[in-house]
C-alpha cells in the first residue's frame, strides 16, 4: 500500500544539515543580506573533489579533472578549485574572466563548447587548451595561430551511435578531415587528444564511447599524430534523495492520480512528460534524475573498472594507463552536489477555486529550477503548531500562470505562515543560474558563502570569499545525519572590503 502523504525527503549534507539546525542560523542570514539568498558551501565542493580523486588516485595516475564553471558562477566554487590544484573548464569570455581572476594560469584552462569568432581569437592569443567543437573552429585555429604557435586543441567527437544525434561535437565520419588537417599544421597546432561528453549514466554507453576513442587514437597515431589525452567529459550524476523507496511510492501515487484514483496531484493538466492511454500511464517523466541513487564517485570507480572487450578485457583504466594516456573528465554536477541551497520567504498564502492551496514565495521558478525540469525534492520549512499535513503548490513571484514553482504537490506537516523561511535543497547543480532572469525588474537573489569553522558558522558574500590557509576545520567524511545531541554553533557574518 503507498504511504501517506507522499513525501520526496531531501538529501542533506552533514554540514548543510548542521547549519540549518543551528538556532537562528536561516533567520539572521535573510535579516542581515535579505530574501532571497542562494548558499553555497565550498567545503562540501571540496569534499566531493576529494571523492572524484579517490577512484582516479587508485587506478590511474595519469588524469586531470577540470571543474565545469558552467555548473555555477560561484566566486567560492572557482576559488575552491583553484587552490585544490585542479584545473577549470570554461564555455565563455565571462567564465573565462572569472576563472584567471581566480588565479588559474592557461596551463590549467580548457574552454569547451561552441565559440565565435571574436572568442577563438582571444583563446589563440593566450594560448589555453581548446576543445574544439566542429571542423570550422579548428580551421580558424590553424588560420590565427602563428606559425610556431603550437595551440593544445582536443577534439570533441560525437555520433558513436547512429541512433542518437547531438548538436556538439566533430561527428565520427568527419574526423578523418580533421586528422588531414591536424596532421598539416603541426607547428601551429598541439593536438592533444579527443573527448566526448554524454549527458547519459549508462556504463556500457560511456564505455563504448570510450573505446570508439581509442580507435581514433590509433588512426590518430597511423597519421604521425601523437595525442595523448583521452577527455570523457563530464555527465556524472548527483544523489538528490534521501530514501529511494519513498520517492518510488511518491511516483507510483502521482501516476495513479493522472488516471484519477485518489487525491489530485499535480497542477492543471501538467502531466510530467507521461502520457495516459488505455487506462495506463505511459513514457518517461521530464525528473527522472531525481531518483538516482548512484554517486558520482560510484559510477566512476565503475567506469575505471569496466572491461573492454577489444583489449582482452582488460580494464578502462588498465588500457589507458598501459598507453600511457592522460584521463581527464569535466565534472560539474558530481563536485557541487549537496554543497548549495537556496532560502526564500513566504508572502502569503491562499486557496483557489478549486481548493488547491498555494504557498506564494519572494522567488521564481527560474531560481530554483534547471531550465524545464520538475524538481522532485520537498523543500524544508521549520516545524510550527497546526493541524496537518496539508498539501500545496510552491508559487513564484511573477505574474505568470506558468511560475510554478512546484507543479506537483508538496505536504508540508503544517499550513505556512507569512514570513515563514522556505529551504530549496541541493540548487547548487544549474538550479541557481542555468535559467535566472530579472522578470519583472526583480534583482537575483544574492549569492553567500557558508562554511563551518571551529567556533561555528561564517557566513560570506560569495564574491569575497577567500580560502582559508591551511588549517581550516576539515569537512565530515559522510552523510551520517548530525547527532540530535549536538551543541548548536553560532553564525558569524563578514562583511567584505
Amino acid at each position: 500500500m503507498t504511504p501517506w502523504p507522499p513525501a520526496l525527503p531531501a538529501k542533506l549534507h552533514p554540514i548543510v544539515r548542521a547549519f540549518l539546525d543551528t538556532p537562528g542560523a536561516v533567520a539572521e542570514t535573510l535579516a542581515t543580506y535579505g530574501s532571497p539568498v542562494h548558499l553555497v558551501f565550498p567545503q562540501v565542493f571540496a569534499e566531493n573533489l576529494a571523492r572524484l580523486r579517490a577512484p582516479l588516485r587508485r587506478g590511474l595516475p595519469g588524469h586531470r579533472i577540470c571543474y565545469a564553471h558552467k555548473v555555477n558562477q560561484s566566486h567560492a566554487f572557482v576559488r575552491t578549485a583553484e587552490r585544490a590544484g585542479v584545473a577549470i573548464d570554461v564555455a565563455s569570455p565571462h567564465e573565462l574572466s572569472s576563472a584567471l581572476g581566480a588565479g588559474f594560469d592557461r596551463a590549467r584552462i580548457e574552454v569547451t563548447g561552441p565559440k565565435g569568432e571574436a572568442f577563438l581569437r582571444d583563446l589563440v592569443a593566450r594560448r589555453v587548451t581548446i576543445n574544439v567543437d566542429n571542423l570550422w573552429e579548428l580551421g580558424r585555429i590553424a588560420e590565427l595561430a602563428d606559425a610556431h604557435a603550437e595551440i593544445p586543441v582536443l577534439l570533441r567527437v560525437s555520433g558513436f551511435d547512429p541512433g542518437q544525434v547531438s548538436r556538439f561535437g566533430v561527428p565520427v565520419a568527419h574526423v578523418e578531415r580533421a586528422l588531414e588537417l591536424l596532421s598539416a599544421q603541426r607547428g601551429r597546432i598541439a593536438f592533444l587528444g579527443f573527448a566526448f561528453h554524454l549527458d547519459s549514466g549508462d556504463l556500457g554507453e560511456r564505455v563504448r564511447a570510450i573505446d570508439a576513442c581509442l580507435r581514433l587514437i590509433e588512426r590518430a597515431y597511423d597519421r604521425g599524430l601523437t595525442p595523448s589525452v583521452l577527455d570523457i567529459g563530464g555527465g556524472f550524476r548527483q544523489v538528490f534523495t534521501a530514501d529511494a523507496e519513498r520517492f518510488d511510492a511518491y511516483v507510483l501515487a502521482l501516476r495513479e492520480s493522472l488516471l484519477g484514483r485518489g487525491e489530485p496531484m499535480s497542477w492543471g493538466s501538467n502531466t510530467f512528460g507521461y502520457h495516459v492511454a488505455g487506462g495506463a500511464v505511459h513514457g518517461t517523466p521530464v525528473f527522472h534524475k531525481y531518483a538516482n541513487t548512484v554517486s558520482a564517485d560510484r559510477m566512476l570507480t565503475d567506469l575505471l573498472g569496466a572491461p573492454l572487450e577489444r583489449h582482452g578485457g582488460r580494464t578502462v583504466a588498465q588500457v589507458v594507463g598501459d598507453n600511457l594516456l592522460e584521463m581527464w573528465l569535466e565534472p560539474g554536477k558530481a563536485l557541487v552536489d549537496h554543497a548549495g541551497i537556496t532560502v526564500a520567504t513566504v508572502e502569503f498564502v491562499k486557496e483557489i477555486s478549486d481548493g488547491s492551496v498555494l504557498v506564494h514565495v519572494d522567488l521564481s521558478r527560474d531560481a530554483v529550477t534547471p531550465a524545464d525540469q520538475e524538481v522532485m525534492v520537498d523543500p524544508i520549512l521549520p516545524p510550527r503548531a497546526g493541524a496537518g499535513p496539508v498539501g500545496v503548490y510552491f508559487a513564484g513571484r511573477l505574474c505568470l500562470e506558468r511560475d510554478l514553482i512546484t507543479n506537483h504537490k508538496v505536504w508540508l506537516p503544517t499550513r505556512p505562515g507569512p514570513g515563514d523561511p522556505v529551504v530549496f535543497p541541493n540548487t547548487a547543480a544549474y538550479h541557481m543560474d542555468l535559467s535566472a532572469a530579472t522578470a519583472s525588474m526583480h534583482p537575483l537573489p544574492r549569492k553567500l558563502a557558508v562554511t563551518r569553522e571551529p567556533d561555528g558558522f561564517r557566513v560570506v558574500r560569495d564574491a569575497d570569499y577567500e580560502p582559508d590557509l591551511p588549517g581550516e576545520s576539515p569537512a565530515p567524511r559522510d552523510f551520517a545525519p548530525q547527532a540530535a545531541h549536538a551543541a548548536p554553533s553560532p553564525v558569524r557574518f563578514v562583511e567584505g572590503p
